[in-house]
């Protein structure tokens, strides 16, 4: 018997945060490793500078405390001049500088600008490393009448050993950055592209079954005992439902138009269809200041917006509770929009996760309503949707936030 593949879910979303501190972590062990390794060959250069100045200083000391002789010829011209990479000051018991070598100094400036320059290269070579010594000895005696000082810093070589674990660091944290961006943009966009597949089609699929189901009315309609029933202006309901959801589907995808709308009754039109569509036991009241609120939107998907809120909020009551719409006027032009359930409420570990494809908590569910709302609310209308406030068996309260006309 064939074994059964396994069927993809929604739940790859939910674990994508997961997968993000994974590759965290595993970039964070990179960098330290970088970092690490770097730092042992910088350590590993200083001690070879401080061994290149300590022979440079012995052979300084060699040549002054010795006869003038071949030896000494061959000490100057092997090891001291051969000293062309670590920069380098020898001053005298009182600080004054007798030689220096490897500074950027600029001979055709004057002489005290020189002095002064070499005053600051000398206290930063100080504030680096301490300096190295040089005794000077009678050579009949010796016996020490005097000192002499190397001061050094760091070529620059070892200047950019350091540097640059953090300048490729910097880099790679750009590079990511930008491939994130770039990720996440081909990402909405692909699953954008699906979005408005999948809508069109469904209006596609809907517009034949509408259109029998408006042939039928009209047959229905000739029927004396229907009439006295009422059951073909119920029927007109659902049809002409029918009918703005094909128009919601047809939208997702392309720009809306958005008009000057009353948002007091674009809210009355979906609770007026919801009410007897729902448990008797459901309460559903929508309070406002002002009957005539005018925002810019497009009808049929803010209707939408408000429909979604509210059926979550009866599958989150369950048989009985209370959804509540308050229609605000706020600062700044803005109007607010807050619909409140008495439901289970949202856990706080969760509340972020809510606008996120695929989240629902819900056994049958695709996890897609939110996120098509704050698309449809922030994306055509511009706005903003966002959970108030939610409390575990209290309920949860959404906001919507638009432009007022």
């Amino acid at each position: 018997m064939a074994k059964k593949s396994a069927i993809p879910t929604t739940d790859f979303y939910q674990n994508n945060p997961k997968l993000k501190w994974v590759v965290l972590a595993v970039s964070f062990l990179i960098s330290v490793g970088s970092i690490y390794y770097t730092n042992v060959l910088v350590d590993q250069l200083k001690q070879r500078e401080r061994q290149q100045v300590q022979l440079f200083a012995r052979a300084i000391e060699y040549t002054l405390n010795e006869s003038l002789n071949s030896n000494i010829l061959f000490v100057s011209e092997e090891i001291i001049n051969k000293n062309n990479s670590v920069p380098t000051i020898l001053v005298d018991e009182n600080e004054k500088v007798m030689h220096f070598r490897n500074l950027d100094i600029d001979s055709t400036r004057s002489a005290k600008a020189i002095d002064l320059q070499l005053k600051r290269e000398l206290q930063s070579m100080a504030d680096t490393y301490d300096p190295i010594i040089i005794p000077l000895k009678d050579p009949n005696t010796d016996e020490v009448f005097g000192t002499q000082k190397v001061y050094y810093k760091n070529s620059w070589l070892l200047t950019q050993l350091i540097a640059y674990p953090y300048i490729q660091l910097s880099v790679i944290a750009i590079f990511g950055f930008i491939s994130y961006l770039a990720f996440n943009y081909s990402k909405a966009a692909e699953q954008n592209r699906v979005w408005v597949g999948l809508a069109k089609e469904t209006a596609h699929q809907l517009g034949t079954p509408l259109s029998s189901l408006m042939a039928w009315v009209e047959v229905i309609r000739e029927d004396p005992e229907m009439k006295q029933k009422g059951i073909i202006e119920e029927l007109e309901k659902d049809v002409q439902k029918l009918k703005i959801v094909t128009e919601r589907f047809s939208s997702i995808g392309s720009a809306p138009t958005l008009k000057k709308e009353n948002v007091v009754s674009l809210i009355n039109n979906v609770v007026s269809y919801l009410r007897p569509r729902v448990s008797s036991k459901i309460r559903m009241d929508i309070f406002t200041l002002s009957d005539n609120i005018q925002v810019m939107a497009h009808a049929p998907l803010f209707e939408w917006v408000i429909e979604n809120l509210c059926k979550n909020g009866v599958d989150a009551m369950g048989s009985s509770g209370t959804i509540a719409i308050k229609i605000l006027r706020g600062s700044e032009g803005k109007v607010f929009i807050d619909v409140s359930d008495t439901g289970k409420g949202i856990p706080r570990s969760k509340i972020d996760m809510v606008f996120r494809p695929g989240f629902t908590t819900k056994l049958r569910g695709w996890g897609l309503g939110l996120t098509l709302a704050k698309r449809i609310i922030e994306t055509y209308h511009n706005g903003k949707i966002f959970v108030k406030s939610s409390e575990e068996n209290q309920g949860t309260t959404f906001r919507i936030a638009l432009d007022a006309a």
